[in-house]
C-alpha cells in the first residue's frame, strides 16, 4: 500500500504536543491542515508537476510518467547505437527493444496529454553517462556493456512498473505498464538467448524486493469454565 506524503503530513500534524520549554515553537497551522513551511513544499511540489490540487497518489503517478519517459528514451538511444555497433545478434535484439519502447514511449506521450504533465525530451545523466560510454566501444566489448546494461536496467524497471501497475490511478496508465512489462519479460529471455550464443557471461539476477509480511493472527486463548 502506497501513503499518500500529503494525507500522512496532515494526520501527523493533528493535535500537535506543546512545545518544550527552551525549544521553538511550531510553525503555524494553516487552513488545510498543514503548517506554513508544509504547505509551502506541498505547493512547490504540485507546481514543479504542473498539477496543483491532486492527492499523493496522482502525484505519484505523473512523476512516475516522468521517469518512465527518460528511462524509455535511454532504450530507445542506445539501442539505436547498438543497431549501429553492435554484432549481428546484439542488433537484431536492439531493433526489437527500439520498436517495443517507441511505442511505450508514445503511449505515455498521449496519457501525459490527457493528464496535462510535460514529459522531459532527453534521457536522464545517469543513462546519458552510460550512452557516452558505449559510444567509446566496439566490438565484443561493446556487446558485453550493452547487454549488461539493458540486462540491469530492465530489472530495476519491472520492480518499479510492478509497484505502478498495482496502484495507479489512471486505467489507461496501468494498462500501458502492463503491455510495457510484458515486452521487458521477452527482452528478458532474448539478452538470455544472444548472450549464451555470444559466449557472454551476464551478471546474476539480485534477489527480489522481500514483500511486507502480513500481520500474524491473534493466538486464540481457551477460557476455563467456570
Amino acid at each position: 500500500m502506497v501513503l499518500q506524503p500529503l494525507l500522512l503530513a496532515a494526520q501527523m500534524d493533528q493535535n500537535p504536543s506543546s512545545p518544550s520549554i527552551g525549544q521553538p515553537a511550531p510553525p503555524p497551522i494553516g487552513p488545510n491542515g498543514l503548517n506554513q513551511g508544509q504547505s509551502q513544499t506541498s505547493s512547490s511540489m504540485r507546481e514543479s508537476l504542473g498539477a496543483p490540487g491532486l492527492s499523493g497518489r496522482e502525484l505519484l503517478d505523473r512523476q512516475f510518467l516522468r521517469t518512465a519517459t527518460e528511462e524509455g528514451i535511454a532504450d530507445v538511444k542506445m539501442g539505436d547505437l547498438a543497431m549501429q555497433k553492435g554484432g549481428p545478434e546484439v542488433k537484431d535484439f536492439a531493433q526489437q527493444v527500439v520498436a517495443d519502447h517507441t511505442a511505450f514511449n508514445q503511449n505515455m506521450g498521449t496519457i501525459a496529454d490527457s493528464l496535462g504533465v510535460a514529459l522531459p525530451g532527453k534521457m536522464g545523466k545517469d543513462d546519458q553517462a552510460e550512452y557516452d560510454k558505449l559510444n567509446g566501444l566496439s566490438g565484443k566489448d561493446f556487446d558485453t556493456e550493452y547487454l549488461t546494461y539493458i540486462l540491469k536496467a530492465h530489472w530495476k524497471k519491472l520492480h518499479e512498473f510492478y509497484m505502478e501497475a498495482s496502484s495507479a490511478s489512471n486505467p489507461d496508465l496501468a494498462t500501458a505498464v502492463v503491455n510495457s512489462m510484458h515486452a521487458m519479460h521477452d527482452h528478458l529471455g532474448m539478452i538470455e538467448k544472444v548472450a549464451k550464443d555470444e559466449g557472454i557471461t551476464l551478471p546474476p539476477r539480485p534477489p527480489r524486493p522481500a514483500r511486507p509480511n502480513a500481520p500474524a493472527a491473534p493466538a486464540a486463548t481457551s477460557v476455563a469454565k467456570q
